[in-house]
């Protein structure tokens, strides 16, 4: 099936990205994790403190959204290079793929260069009907 790339880093995750496959743009298609704790992140949508949803575009309920799955993933003890499966669920994929440029820049920003293994899934409508993206996701940890 073609050569297999893959990048190790020092968190015991393995990125398996074979050559017989589209190149993976922002996701990684297999995550190998060896550790000892997985954390279950709940999914999480543009939601304040106050239980609110913030930000009126996508990117901005998008920025919003990770920020809180991080933050979830900070208390669990872990570090955005723990995750190895994130899903995007959006309400509108086509809006999505069309602001895929700015919402990579926001990953970058906040996660860096290492991408889980990812899907994005098309909704009808999230828990709360502002809400535009919500992510979910695991992670390993040592």
């Amino acid at each position: 099936m073609g050569t297999e790339r893959s990048t190790t880093d020092a968190h015991r995750m393995k990125r398996v990205n074979p050559a017989g496959l589209s190149p993976a743009t922002g996701f990684s298609h297999a995550v190998v994790a060896t550790g000892t704790r997985v954390v279950f992140l709940a999914g999480q949508t543009a939601l304040d403190a106050d239980g609110k949803i913030v930000g009126d575009t996508l990117p901005e309920q998008f920025q919003r959204a990770l920020g809180n799955l991080l933050t979830s993933l900070e208390a669990a003890g872990g570090t955005p290079a723990d995750l190895a499966r994130v899903t995007v669920y959006a309400t509108d994929v086509a809006e999505y793929r069309a602001r895929t440029a700015q919402l990579g820049e926001v990953w970058r920003q906040m996660v860096g260069r290492t991408y889980p293994a990812m899907a994005v899934v098309g909704v009808v409508r999230l828990w709360d009907e502002r809400a535009l993206v919500e992510l979910d996701g695991f992670a390993v940890l040592p």
